[in-house]
């Protein structure tokens, strides 16, 4: 009878796997995929025209995450509901243990050596742990509370911890993006702007002893991008080099694999951190136009699914992946463009980096869950999705 039952019920699991792989937005999927694309183009570019020893890793790790996106995309929302706060948990755990016992480079402890994953970077699988965690938080919270109330210290504290930990490492610039992020929610679950405003001042306050917190080179690169011709060959070089990259690009650029800057190795982090000023001396200001319009397509759309879930963590967990690449977005274009302090925050998709894929891959695995089961509602208990 049992075995009877499971074969009957076989096929009703697999017509729910057909109809939930039509219900995903494969016009998102080609937008990231074209992103990802350029990447990988840009890094065979800058490698002198080489797949090794970025261009192969960076496709590889994306067609990975891909396939790794459409089962997350699969996954009730009433499990991501369920695993929010312990994967929040193991990632502050992670962050502990990076303070204890991580790897140092370039001045820098961030890193863990997992087994055979070496360098995994835990912070930046925190921003979705904190994304998913403020989301459950806030699905079962009336309005009146989220709005301005004793429980403002629950969330506050889920954000202050990993941006103390991560601030430690040091690392100024995934600091900075955890606290944005999870601003951005609270201000969406219904947050009174009141605390907002007064929030932000009491930041200003804080500017002028900065000095004091931060560490010096920190401090320096905060300062110098106001006029980084003033250290060209010190703390204004990353600035300098990135708008030469920017300004020689021109209209249309000078063409793929011929960008001086990055090929002669004066840009520096070409790979990563400014990856976006070696597509801008390639390709020019049509070709940064060109991807930014992708970014805006993709956060666009984004934003659409999560104004149509029906269910509060739905909502909120997709607005707050969104809230995530919008924020690295703007930070990384500013900073490469000179307009922001150089903070590390590399370009989502575009830019070499295993860990930051892997985050925003789940991410988007979200989003796209989110719009595959849009009409589910999901039970605050140990029910199921209704």
């Amino acid at each position: 009878m049992t075995t009877g039952g499971a074969a009957f019920t076989a096929p009703g699991e697999r017509q729910r796997l057909i109809v939930r792989l039509a219900q995903i937005d494969w016009t998102y999927c080609a937008a990231i995929t074209v992103i990802a694309c350029a990447g990988g183009a840009m890094l065979y570019s800058v490698a002198g025209g080489h797949w090794e020893p970025w261009a192969s890793k960076h496709l590889l790790g994306y067609g990975f995450w891909f396939l790794a996106m459409i089962a997350l995309s699969m996954v009730d929302l009433q499990i991501w509901f369920a695993v929010a706060y312990p994967v929040y948990g193991i990632s502050l755990i992670l962050l502990v243990m990076v303070a204890a016992h991580g790897h140092s480079s370039l001045g820098a402890q961030r890193w863990l050596n997992l087994g055979p994953i070496h360098q995994f970077q835990p912070s930046e699988l925190m921003k979705i742990g904190l994304v998913l965690a403020l989301a459950r938080f806030y699905h079962g919270l009336s309005a009146k509370k989220a709005k301005l109330s004793f429980w403002l210290l629950v969330p506050a504290a889920l954000i202050a911890m990993p941006a103390a930990l991560v601030m430690k490492q040091p690392d100024l610039g995934t600091a900075l993006l955890i606290c944005a992020t999870g601003i951005a929610i609270m201000v969406l679950a219904g947050l009174d702007l009141r605390i907002v405003g007064i929030g932000a001042l009491l930041a200003a306050a804080v500017v002028p002893f900065l000095h004091l917190v931060l560490k010096p080179y920190q401090y320096t690169r905060l300062v110098s991008f106001m006029n980084p011709e003033a250290e060209k060959s010190g703390a204004g070089y990353h600035i300098v080099q990135s708008k030469i990259a920017l300004g020689s690009g021109g209209l249309l650029g000078k063409g793929f694999g011929l960008g001086t800057q990055s090929q002669l190795n004066f840009l520096p982090e070409k790979q990563t951190d400014f990856m976006f000023a070696s597509l801008a001396e390639e390709f020019g200001f049509v070709g940064c136009i060109a991807i930014l319009v992708l970014y805006a397509a993709v956060i666009y759309m984004s934003l659409r699914i999560a104004s149509v879930a029906h269910s509060h963590f739905g909502r909120l967990g997709a607005a707050g992946v969104t809230a995530t690449l919008t924020f690295c977005v703007l930070m990384n274009g500013a900073m490469v463009m000179g307009l922001a302090p150089v903070v590390g925050v590399p370009m989502p998709l575009l830019s070499l980096g295993g860990t930051v894929m892997m985050s925003m891959m789940i991410g988007f695995g979200l989003i796209m869950a989110v719009r595959v089961q849009r009409y589910a509602e999901i039970s605050s208990g140990k029910g199921s999705v209704l």
